[in-house]
């Protein structure tokens, strides 16, 4: 009788996971009858009850339950914005955080030939036209450190206006395409303090203007698009150049007049495919085979790539101690235009940004798009990534599209995402800035947890005497995590006590320095976030993990937590992430780690 009844009981959770995925927010097979890992608790063999902290009321002022468990802090407090340099020097169009050093790395567009900051004394001056020997002695490439704000200088020869990029295994910044001369570039830039660009003009088979860049499983790249490149291909090994290119039908299929089909979203699945969204369509393509494995559902509303510029994140991956055969991955794109909003900017008619925010889940047997609201309209707005799990979306217009003053209406509020609360519960507007971060503005993480917000160039160029100046100020905002109400719960990682390198699959101890007592594995955990190569609202290569957790156990003044690595490059590229220890929803500084 007890078998006839968990039969019953399993074929009724498959049929209504069939009509409704939102009924199981994380993968259901390891909460099936019979499903056994050989563990307990926190891994993937049932749903541990969070239990209260001390004094809290689940569910009222003490605190909320979030998905899989646990019990975070709450705060009304809506953030706060400071002013961290009145002079990046380069207007921020790219950018980068370096691992390791902590310095971000800004660059813009030689084509300019004109920036805030000299190139150093004894750096040659870049020769512009050899036959008339113009030269350009101003920077177009900085390294600002996070915490001082000092900047230094770097040369650039070609050209890296609307351009692609991510880090390799050793922390290497890999930057490729650009304009004119650059869009057939490769150019690499280590991650060290006196390291210099190294430019390869001939490294791509096909000229990449606003193309994107994404890392594969071992750690190698794939670069797609770009302005009349209706193609792909794989960048080479440093100082060697590409000349296969396939085509792609998602490419073609997705261009229009407005070319909305510019910096399509690519994310690296679970399964080691890459899903890739262009204009309103998306399909997962391998890259074994180069052949497309899946097609999804259209999303409706209208464009979401450059010019129409919405925004995209992959949401966490929750992982376990022993993870399921497929591993749940779930795509986010929010905001974008009209189909013809580019057209009518140009005849100074500035649409209504798109307002929907969609999910879709893309190992589902039957993906299908869930579509809530934001709170206000949003185009060209960073999507980024926080330490705790949750999503920000900050900077951007209302009205508009991305190009040359065709955006209006600044979005100064932050949006805070919460990607487990219930739909239409998700959305929370934050404390705004008062600096407009329209086209060409850049959002990154830090490892503090605070976000670097800078950028924003609506001009063909400096210009300071129109509505949208260059803006060359740079701001750090806090997330509500770091209301100074909760700053007595913040864990602390003890570097000491924390490897610097993990391999796949392996079990590592994380020591955190934490105040409060009773700290479990509901309520504390870890992750681990891939830094995001940032240009017009596309975030490539943002990637976070939340690891198994084993264990948590008392230890001097806080607790070690046994955790488990990613189980192999699908799940997590090798290469930097910056790791963190997450008490009640707030996350500690962040420490560099490397999955090799």
């Amino acid at each position: 009788m007890r078998a006839s009844t968990r039969v019953i009981w399993t074929v009724s959770v498959f049929m209504l996971a069939a009509v409704s995925e939102a009924i199981f927010p994380l993968p259901f097979l390891p909460f099936l009858p019979g499903f056994n890992n050989g563990f307990r608790d926190n891994e993937a063999v049932k749903v541990a009850q969070p239990q209260p902290a001390a004094g809290a009321v689940a569910g009222g002022k003490g605190g909320r339950r979030q998905r899989g468990g646990g019990l975070d802090a709450q705060t009304t407090w809506g953030g706060k914005w400071e002013l961290f340099l009145e002079n990046s020097g380069v207007s921020g169009m790219h950018a980068i955080l370096m691992p390791v050093i902590n310095k971000v790395q800004y660059y813009d567009a030689t084509i300019w030939r004109i920036s805030k900051i000299k190139l150093p004394p004894g750096v040659p001056c870049h020769v512009v036209n050899a036959k008339t020997n113009k030269i350009d002695c101003w920077a177009h490439s900085i390294l600002m450190d996070v915490n001082t704000g000092a900047l230094k200088p770097l040369a650039l020869s070609t050209d890296t206006w609307c351009s692609s990029g991510g880090l390799t295994v050793n922390g290497t910044l890999v930057s490729t395409g650009g304009y004119g001369g650059g869009a057939n570039t490769a150019r690499y830039l280590s991650s060290c303090e006196n390291c210099k660009w190294e430019e390869y003009p001939q490294a791509l088979a096909a000229k990449r203007w606003y193309s994107t860049q994404a890392t594969l499983p071992d750690g190698k790249f794939f670069v797609i698009g770009g302005r009349d490149a209706l193609n792909y291909e794989y960048i080479p090994e440093e100082g060697q150049n590409n000349r296969k290119l396939y085509d792609s039908l998602l490419l073609r299929q997705t261009d229009d007049p407005e070319e909305n089909n510019l910096y399509p979203f690519v994310w690296l699945n679970t399964d080691g495919n890459l899903f890739i969204f262009a204009n309103n369509r998306s399909i997962l393509l391998s890259p074994k085979t180069n052949q497309v494995i899946k097609e999804f559902p259209q999303l409706p509303g209208g464009a979401r790539n450059y010019p129409g510029s919405g925004s995209s994140a992959l949401l966490p991956i929750q992982l376990y101690v022993k993870n399921p055969k497929v591993i749940p991955a779930e795509v986010l794109v929010c905001g974008g235009s009209k189909q013809d909003a580019y057209y009518k900017a140009g005849k100074k008619v500035y649409e209504p940004a798109l307002q929907d925010c969609a999910r879709i889940r893309i190992n589902s047997a039957k993906p299908r798009w869930k579509t809530e609201m934001m709170p206000t309209p949003r185009i060209m707005s960073d999507t980024v990534i926080l330490p705790n799990g949750d999503i920000l979306l900050v900077n951007g217009a209302k009205r508009g599209c991305s190009g040359w003053g065709y955006g209006k209406d600044p979005a100064f509020a932050p949006l805070l995402y919460k990607p487990h609360a219930p739909r239409g519960k998700r959305f929370r507007q934050l404390k705004p800035s008062t600096i407009p971060r329209m086209y060409h503005s850049t959002a990154i993480i830090l490892p503090d947890g605070k976000v670097l917000v800078g950028g924003s160039n609506t001009n063909d160029g400096y210009k300071y005497n129109v509505e949208f100046p260059t803006e060359l100020r740079v701001e750090k905002f806090s997330p509500p995590y770091l209301d100074p109400a909760l700053a007595n719960i913040r864990p602390k990682i003890v570097t000491t006590g924390t490897p610097k390198q993990i391999k796949y699959g392996q079990f590592f101890n994380v020591k955190v320095d934490l105040k409060e007592k009773g700290a479990t594995k509901q309520n504390l955990k870890v992750t681990m976030l891939a830094p995001a190569f940032t240009t017009h609202s596309i975030s490539m290569n943002m990637r976070m993990l939340i690891l198994g957790v084993a264990n948590v156990k008392p230890a001097g003044a806080g607790y070690d937590i046994q955790a488990v690595a990613p189980p192999n490059g699908n799940i997590a590229p090798p290469g930097y992430y910056l790791i963190f220890a997450i008490y009640k929803g707030v996350p500690s500084t962040g420490e560099w780690i490397q999955i090799v």
